[in-house]
């Protein structure tokens, strides 16, 4: 048998760290996915709301993470850390005791990254930190943003949508204009809502962004720090165009095709604006810096397996 799926005392604490943690956490993510009943009303998951609906899609890119990372974990050597371990597991339960019984999901989010450095560091040591260090960092997009973030940042930025969107479809000759966030086209006033500032999608975009990164890993620390700082203009320009689109099919085609495009394509066309935008500037940047990679079993978690 090899080592990999070895069942033997080696590998039994593994195991009881694993059921132990989906112990924990697979109620928060069923709740987040399917909501809860109570007395009152029905509550839709965090995850079905178009502000959090990546999480999904987070959590399985965090199972592909950690599963092609699973055996250079396994051989790293094993010098456990208690006096680093200990303090933050107990810091990722204590958030996470806290967020369950108040009812604050950024802490039950937040603690996981805190759980799973505490275990890693208890039943390996520093050196499985340094392997997984890319999806301890990317339980970061597993936490909602916190609301009084979300406010400060949402006004500006629907502010900053609006100017540049009435500026940029006039000079291509659109007779438009706008009053605050509201714009008028044509026979329509459209207004520029929370969901169009676009903070959620540069939220869900970095972790596009990050992931991207991570899987191409160059080797040119200029070519990193430039896609790293290009992350949130990207996905502030793909939330651009995706409201220009949204204003002109509603101009062009009527109110019910632009609701349509709304809650129908209106992601896939960021995504795909992004990603074109990624691919584009790495693809720049790769010719300009030179064709310079990591080796093949850091470059890909899944490669390692």
């Amino acid at each position: 048998m090899s080592r990999r799926f070895a069942t033997g005392p080696a590998e039994l604490p593994w195991w009881i760290a694993v059921a132990g943690f989906a112990s924990m956490y697979l109620p928060v993510y069923w709740w987040a996915m399917f909501g809860m009943v109570d007395a009152e009303k029905q509550r839709t998951g965090i995850w079905q709301s178009e502000e959090q609906g990546h999480g999904a899609l987070i959590l399985l890119v965090m199972i592909w993470l950690f599963w092609g990372l699973r055996t250079r974990i396994n051989l790293a050597p094993t010098r456990p850390s208690p006096g680093w371990g200990w303090p933050l597991f107990v810091t990722g339960l204590l958030l996470y005791a806290v967020g369950q019984v108040v009812g604050i999901s950024i802490f039950m989010f937040g603690s996981q990254p805190f759980v799973v450095a505490g275990v890693l560091l208890l039943l390996r040591g520093p050196e499985a930190i340094r392997v997984a260090w890319f999806p301890l960092f990317y339980f970061v997009f597993m936490i909602p943003l916190p609301g009084i973030f979300v406010d400060a940042i949402t006004g500006p930025l629907k502010q900053w949508i609006s100017v540049i969107v009435v500026e940029l479809l006039y000079r291509v000759g659109y007779s438009i204009s706008r009053d605050g966030v509201t714009l008028m086209i044509g026979q329509y006033k459209l207004l520029v809502a929370d969901a169009c500032s676009g903070l959620h999608s540069m939220y869900s975009l970095s972790a596009l962004g990050t992931l991207f990164m991570n899987i191409m890993a160059r080797r040119s620390k200029l070519h990193n720090a430039i896609m790293l700082a290009s992350i949130l203009p990207i996905a502030f320009a793909a939330n651009l165009v995706r409201v220009i689109v949204l204003i002109l099919i509603t101009y062009h085609f009527g109110d019910a095709a632009g609701r349509g495009f709304l809650h129908g394509f209106a992601g896939i066309v960021l995504m795909l604006v992004a990603l074109t935008l990624f691919f584009a500037l790495d693809g720049l940047l790769e010719r300009a810096l030179g064709r310079r990679r990591l080796p093949p079993a850091v470059a890909s978690p899944a490669g390692a397996a």
